[in-house]
């Protein structure tokens, strides 16, 4: 069976706040700077910029900073977060699982095992896309033209190892063909992708669903089906129901810089617990179409490991790593 199952371990939020929510919640951070190791537009971005609207709305902190360095799966902007913010207790940056596909294709000399966990926030199964005009107008159509010809279907995703690219290799192997047959073209960021589909650069996209959510409403892309292991969006068939079995989920979360203070890293996680516990946070996750899979401290490091091992054994037997 062909299965990418990113979220190895579902905990519960064990440290979420009892009692009723406070209107004005104290302050616990002045300003924070937010890294974003990808240009705007994408899942990364949405998820700092979200949870900066639910942590100011609710007065836990005062402003913050942002900061985009996009490139290479989050491995041109983690060397400038490590030496830039390493001991620095009020900063945070957003990484997941693209991240650590990408430290292992890139070989990269860093990786999320050098930066601090904080929480692990969200899931997203990834949805399968193309032009609005395409004519391609079902998940079957797309498999059969992908099976005839994967040169001849270049597919726009995130970064190369990432989450995307590894549900486009699950989907060629699943049909009897090479992952390294995929025309996979890497963006930087949501925004460069989302103009490659709707310019007709390439014939397809693979991303998280909030990425192209407004696309597909606005009829600019066509939406044919999603990765995990049950229906995410109404309407929209998953690829183990269209024939192909394959499952792969796209995590997101925190981390603090290296070399932060003991007390430092409660603060930071105090902070997005306190967030998550708010009912602005779970209605922004309804609204966006994410699962809440908050996870902090032994069991978010726990599953950091086994997620590095999960995504280097598909990686090599994709042929994407060796």
């Amino acid at each position: 069976m062909l299965r990418r199952h990113l979220l190895l371990a579902t905990a519960p939020a064990a440290a979420l706040l009892a009692g009723a929510p406070r209107a004005r919640a104290e302050q616990l951070f002045p300003s924070l700077n937010m890294f974003i190791p990808a240009g705007p537009g994408g899942g990364w971005d949405g998820l700092g910029r979200a949870f900066e609207n639910v942590a100011r709305q609710a007065g836990l902190v005062g402003s913050f900073q942002f900061e985009n360095v996009g490139g290479a799966g989050g491995m041109v902007g983690l060397p400038r977060f490590i030496s830039q913010r390493r001991g620095k207790p009020d900063a945070l940056m957003v990484g997941g699982s693209v991240m650590v596909g990408a430290a292992l294709t890139n070989k990269a000399p860093y990786s999320l095992k050098d930066v601090t966990p904080v929480a692990r926030m969200t899931a997203e199964d990834a949805v399968i896309v193309v032009p609005g005009e395409s004519p391609i107008q079902t998940i079957a159509q797309f498999i059969e033209a992908l099976k005839a010809d994967p040169r001849g279907m270049p597919v726009a995703g995130g970064s190369a190892g990432g989450t995307d690219h590894i549900v486009l290799g699950l989907m060629l192997k699943a049909l009897g063909r090479s992952a390294r047959d995929a025309n996979f073209v890497a963006f930087a960021g949501g925004g460069p992708a989302q103009a490659a589909i709707l310019g007709n650069q390439v014939k397809a996209g693979i991303s998280g669903y909030s990425e192209f959510a407004e696309q597909v409403k606005a009829g600019r892309m066509r939406a044919l089906a999603t990765s995990g292991d049950k229906r995410a969006i109404e309407g929209l068939p998953t690829l183990k129901e269209s024939g192909l079995d394959v499952s792969a989920t796209n995590w997101r979360g925190f981390f603090g810089p290296p070399g932060i203070r003991p007390e430092a890293r409660a603060a930071l996680t105090r902070l997005v617990t306190e967030v998550h516990a708010l009912p602005a946070w779970t209605e922004l996750l309804a609204t966006r179409g994410w699962d809440d899979a908050f996870l902090t401290g032994a069991e978010f490091e726990t599953f950091l490991r086994n997620d590095n091992s999960a995504t280097d054994g598909v990686l090599r037997e994709l042929g994407l790593v060796t």
